[in-house]
């Protein structure tokens, strides 16, 4: 299936994590169900608790998407899109989403409000667009895929949510305390545009979203427009040059720091230690265990993104 132009009669499928968001889980839902009630549109509310079963409820989602000639729809955090987009891609059929995350940068990017009623009535009139998706040894990712310092920043962030709340202020303060302990440096074979680069560095970060680029001043952005991803990482570096690296990305100047690297690349090779050895990656704000090397590229099938039409759309700052 290759959607073009939709009825507005196809049944939705929408995978809910019932454990993400800002939002009360049961008044998301409510919100749902009442703007799809109101506009005579089916639907199937398909909730998660679990974020482990998060991929077959997404497998079934699709499978009886299929079976309807219907839209999966995700609704959750950067992660929970993710999770659903990775049994969405290679079926054709359109995704779409409710993005309830903390940054919500993925939505944002293509003017998908943050607002559960709203996004729902714009998921109404929206009609696919394909939108270029990362892979990291098999597994998607929509915004960015990074090993190193960035996970534990986001398992520390998590850690912060769950004792004080879900916030950007909490977001910025969890990072601020993570930067201030000691980081062991990561000793890297990167392999990429007939190129063999030997690095150390306290994390790597592989972007596949303008907007996130965009806001911290990497200069490469408009390679994503040409069907590449974007790594970036810095030189080892102190506490304090970490905090100056923060602070240049709050002023979207990240990319002019001395100490930062960056370059677009079609397929990036990243060798760490011996073969073989699992190293934690996160994805979307989700942390897996991959064995390496890691091997970095876009997918070869878009994503049939659910996109507002340009009236409803969202401002993206």
């Amino acid at each position: 299936m290759n959607p073009t132009q939709l009825s507005g009669q196809e049944p939705f499928f929408i995978v809910l994590n019932t454990g993400s968001g800002r939002d009360d889980a049961q008044d998301v839902q409510v919100t749902i169900q009442r703007v799809l009630d109101e506009a005579g549109r089916r639907y199937e509310l398909m909730p998660v608790d679990e974020g482990a079963k998060l991929p077959a409820v997404a497998q079934q989602a699709v499978t009886r998407a299929r079976e309807q000639g219907g839209i999966v729809v995700a609704a959750g955090g950067d992660g929970t899109l993710s999770a659903v987009a990775q049994a969405v891609i290679g079926s054709g059929l359109p995704f779409g989403i409710l993005p309830q995350g903390t940054f919500n940068y993925f939505g944002r990017t293509y003017g998908i409000a943050q607002d559960t009623e709203l996004a729902t009535r714009c998921l109404l009139a929206a009609q696919p667009q394909p939108v270029q998706v990362g892979v990291v040894n098999g597994r998607t990712f929509l915004i960015n895929a990074s090993l190193g310092l960035y996970p534990q920043l986001l398992e520390d962030r998590e850690a912060y949510k769950q004792r004080y709340g879900r916030s950007r202020l909490v977001a910025v303060w969890s990072a601020l305390v993570t930067l201030a302990r000691a980081h062991r440096q990561l000793s890297l074979v990167l392999e990429y545009e007939g190129q063999t680069r030997r690095l150390r560095t306290p994390t790597i970060v592989v972007g596949n979203n303008a907007l996130q680029l965009e806001q911290i001043g990497i200069p490469e952005v408009d390679d994503l427009n040409r069907g590449k991803l974007v790594a970036m990482g810095s030189k080892p570096i102190g506490t304090w040059g970490l905090y100056g690296l923060v602070l240049r990305g709050w002023l979207s100047r990240l990319g002019e720091a001395e100490h930062v690297f960056s370059f677009g690349f079609e397929k990036l090779t990243v060798r760490v230690g011996r073969p073989g050895r699992r190293v934690k990656v996160a994805l979307d704000g989700e942390i897996f265990w991959i064995d390496t090397p890691l091997e970095f590229n876009v997918a070869e099938q878009h994503l049939h993104l659910l996109v507002p039409p340009p009236s409803m759309q969202a401002e993206r700052a």
